[in-house]
């Protein structure tokens, strides 16, 4: 059977909301549980976008994490006080070093 690492909560901020948490989840299953399922819109005609393949795979699920763009809410574990806000529009190219 399945097992939670620690029964401590947290809490982060979605869009102005306060979501609890526990150690070991990510933002993308944070969100989820509680009743989110939009992350970003598109560039092209604003659709929304959420968590999709939950492994990292296809980029829906980017938003603004903690001020920082483009943050694979998937993978990326939560932290107590972690700010999250969705992201409008494509995500950002890094130019070539």
């Amino acid at each position: 059977m399945f097992t939670r690492p620690s029964s401590d909560e947290l809490t982060i901020t979605f869009a102005g909301r306060t979501l609890s948490a526990r150690p070991g989840d990510t933002i993308a299953s944070v969100l989820l549980v509680h009743g989110i399922y939009v992350t970003r819109s598109t560039a092209a005609s604003g659709s929304p976008r959420g968590p999709y393949c939950m492994m990292g795979a296809c980029f829906e699920c980017l938003a603004v994490v903690d001020g920082r763009p483009d943050v694979q809410t998937c993978l990326t574990p939560v932290r107590d006080g972690m700010v999250v806000r969705p992201q409008d529009g494509a995500r950002a190219l890094t130019p070539a070093a």
